[in-house]
């Protein structure tokens, strides 16, 4: 009788995880300025049975940590038990500005715009090269899961690369109530990723500093469903969304025209047309309104919360549609289809 042939352990950061192994891994990142350590925590999942290798991220701006709550979830899925490959999950990239409520780190640099990194710069530099070089540079796949920022609310969406057809192929398996596709930013994760060939799908939904209980659903099932397609798990683990999510080809702000109280008149996820009225701008006395008027016609995928505005503040997040057409009612489905989900039972929530 053949022996059977185990798996190499995966290595990181110094570590050796044997296959089938689950191991929490920190990375050693900086001390702090009491001295304390501050730490890269990695929890590795080193399946029995070859398959890819992928990760998924949070917080790598501190603020948003719907990301988070994600992972946490996604941590203790039962179709987990049984993973081929490797799964890296890292539900805070940025501890600096999550232990702080901060989008960026404490040299007030953003993160997502200092990738590759180098690991003599900058905080936000050795961060960033140490993330790439550690967790993303090992692996076939990647999803980086984001919120609005504080004061701003996006409709659940995947962002990706629309050049890169591996990332196209993984946007339409996610299920989120959008696709949008968004070009390479210099700097940010995704471009740095993309230099290494490994395609990283962008998960925006939800706000900064807030959990959003249907926005922790999408992402869950999304990544889930991505895990089943790329045979890392049992395809009996999750019922698949069959529904074809909207594609956007392009998007644009809507800004204040004035200062003022903003009363808006439209929420993400409404269809809206060109010269539609989004929402209103009074001064305290109610003496006079201006209009906030929708340049284009098309999905509303995030918006300001926030009444308080200044001229040229960004209100309504508008996004064109490649058919625009009953997109309303495929979201709608979309998200039928997600909360009936028996994933989310107590168990799985809580």
């Amino acid at each position: 009788m053949a022996k059977r042939i185990q798996r190499a352990p995966f290595e990181i950061g110094g570590v050796s995880v044997p296959a089938g192994e689950r191991v929490t891994v920190e990375l050693p990142m900086s001390l702090l300025s009491n001295h304390a350590p501050m730490n890269l925590p990695v929890q590795v999942i080193h399946g029995r049975k070859d398959g890819p290798t992928a990760f998924v991220s949070a917080a790598v701006h501190g603020d948003e940590i719907i990301g988070t709550e994600i992972i946490r979830r996604i941590a203790r899925a039962r179709a987990l038990r049984r993973l081929s490959g490797t799964l890296l999950l890292v539900p805070i990239v940025n501890a600096y500005g999550f232990i702080s409520h901060s989008r960026y780190l404490p040299d007030r640099r953003d993160l997502n715009r200092s990738f590759p990194g180098t690991p003599k710069g900058s905080l936000a530099s050795q961060l960033a090269h140490r993330f790439l070089n550690d967790v993303v540079k090992p692996c076939d796949f990647g999803i980086d899961l984001h919120s609005a920022a504080v004061n701003r609310k996006n409709l659940a969406q995947i962002r990706i690369n629309p050049e890169d057809k591996r990332a196209r192929e993984l946007a339409g398996v996610f299920g989120a109530p959008l696709i949008l596709k968004s070009p390479l930013r210099p700097g940010s994760l995704r471009a740095s990723a993309s230099d290494l060939n490994v395609p990283v799908l962008v998960y925006e939904a939800g706000e900064g500093l807030r959990f959003d209980e249907f926005s922790i659903r999408v992402g869950v099932k999304g990544v889930l469903q991505i895990l089943q397609f790329s045979g890392m798990t049992s395809s009996r683990t999750i019922k698949k969304t069959v529904i074809e999510s909207p594609v956007a080809i392009s998007s644009s702000w809507e800004r204040a025209p004035e200062g003022g109280i903003l009363r808006s008149l439209r929420r993400t996820g409404d269809t809206v047309s060109k010269g539609e009225v989004l929402g209103l701008i009074s001064d305290p006395f109610g003496d006079k309104e201006t209009e906030v008027l929708s340049t284009l016609e098309g999905l509303i995928i995030g918006r300001a919360t926030l009444p308080i505005v200044n001229q040229g503040d960004a209100l309504f997040h508008v996004a064109k549609l490649r058919a625009p057409e009953n997109v309303e009612g495929t979201i709608g489905a979309l998200e039928e289809n997600v909360v009936a989900d028996p994933i989310f039972d107590e168990d799985e929530i809580f």
